[in-house]
């Protein structure tokens, strides 16, 4: 699966361990918040002050 800014958090998540590895890593500790799940990569980057891009690559070289 491609990730990119408007991938939902959820989809990410049904990636399997390594995808929440990263996202944990990055800061986003929320992730198993029920409303968090509609939201998308980009929004919680934001949210975050976290670097798009780079969670993004991170996310696509799984």
């Amino acid at each position: 699966m491609k990730v990119n800014e408007e991938t939902l958090i959820k989809d990410i998540v049904n990636m399997g361990p390594k995808a929440i590895e990263i996202l944990i890593d990055f800061g986003m500790g929320c992730i198993g918040c029920p409303a968090s799940q509609n939201e998308s990569i980009e929004e919680a980057a934001v949210v975050h002050g976290i670097n798009v891009e780079n969670l993004l690559q991170s996310l696509n070289n799984i």
